[in-house]
């Protein structure tokens, strides 16, 4: 069950990153250029929120199925110094619920705004500061302190 979970974990962030990009371009072109806020854009804001409470889920599951998490728990004074331990247990879930809730917030206040830049500003604003926090704390490939595969398969 967990490599599975943490392949799907893995893919969906794929999904989660182009929804979240797609969603800011639109915000942003919306709110510079004076663009109508359409059904269009109402869904993409809608599908945004729906993939990041996906991925919130299976990462939920994950973190308590987790052997490293389970290590990280029962041996806190060791492993809260541990780089690789401490990340996924404390550092990486505090800042991806973090980012959920700032996606979910600014879908909240874009979705009550009255006026169509309004709805995209706030969009925009909120979404590029959950995109920063997702990206500060996904473990890139390329991460010189965290390190994992860019796809894991099934």
């Amino acid at each position: 069950m967990y490599p599975i979970i943490l392949a799907l974990h893995s893919l969906i962030r794929w999904f989660v990153l182009g929804s979240l990009l797609f969603a800011i371009y639109r915000a942003y072109s919306g709110w510079l250029l004076n663009k109508p806020f359409s059904k269009f854009d109402n869904t993409i804001r809608n599908v945004t929120v729906n993939i990041a409470h996906v991925q919130l889920v299976l990462g939920l599951w994950l973190y308590f199925i987790s052997p490293i998490v389970n290590y990280f728990l029962h041996n806190f004074h060791r492993a809260v110094h541990e780089r690789q331990i401490r990340f996924f247990g404390m550092e990486h879930v505090t800042m991806m619920l973090t980012a959920i809730i700032l996606i979910e917030i600014g879908s909240a206040k874009a979705k009550r705004k009255t006026a169509d830049a309004e709805k995209f500003k706030t969009m925009a604003i909120w979404f590029t500061v959950a995109l920063l926090v997702i990206l500060s704390s996904i473990p890139w490939s390329f991460s010189p302190l965290i390190s994992r595969p860019l796809f894991r398969a099934f």
